[in-house]
């Protein structure tokens, strides 16, 4: 297996975990010094550790009756990637809504290391 199939393969692994709404999978598909930036404006949030990362998620998850994050585009170069999603939920009022962005990603040892999350605005 190449590089770019284990990040390939890490990035896909850690969708699934999300769109699953599955925090236990999406923490292990991370290193345990996984560092993530939210989409939050200005700089977006800081979540520094596999535990922190999964408190966000677990928190985002609670938030709505749906929620979805439509891999639009995914591009692989070693062990770095990009990805293009369209983010759709429906919330606990029943308010529906989407935004489109993009993550960065660093894999280390088949499991995100990074994700650096940017949204249109």
């Amino acid at each position: 297996m190449t590089a770019a199939d284990e990040t390939q393969a890490a990035v896909e692994r850690f969708h699934r975990a999300v769109n699953g709404h599955d925090v236990d999978a999406l923490v292990a598909a991370m290193t345990a010094d996984c560092h993530f930036e939210s989409t939050l404006p200005p700089d977006g949030d800081i979540y520094d550790g596999a535990a922190a990362v999964g408190a966000f998620f677990r928190k985002l998850f609670d938030t709505s009756l749906e929620r979805e994050f439509e891999m639009e585009e995914l591009v692989v170069a070693e062990d770095r990637a990009v990805m293009r999603w369209r983010h759709s939920w429906v919330d606990r009022s029943g308010s529906a809504g989407h935004v489109r962005g993009v993550d960065v990603f660093l894999v280390r040892d088949g499991k995100v290391a990074e994700k650096l999350s940017y949204v249109k605005g």
